[in-house]
């Protein structure tokens, strides 16, 4: 099974840039099948990463960032693949 963890922030204002450093200076071992990092508008950071695991798998995530990086807690989604029809 496939599972995918979606990993976003908004960082605090004028600090997107940083952010964007963070997230890509943070390891994840063992390492994923595949990660992706996206920005939006907004300093918004998007990461997303697939695991050939269970769904309810101890996958490792990527922790909370500092507080004064970001303007909310991170939001955290799990997701499986199904099938295409």
């Amino acid at each position: 099974m496939t599972v995918a963890l979606m990993w976003e922030a908004r960082a605090a204002m004028g600090r997107g840039e940083e952010l964007l450093a963070w997230v890509r200076d943070q390891p994840l071992v063992p390492e994923p099948l595949r990660r992706e990092t996206f920005r939006a508008p907004e300093d918004r950071v998007l990461v997303i990463t697939w695991w050939d695991a269970p769904y309810d798998a101890g996958i490792p995530e990527l922790p909370e960032p500092a507080s004064e990086l970001v303007t909310r807690p991170v939001h955290r989604w799990r997701f499986e693949s199904v099938a295409e029809v």
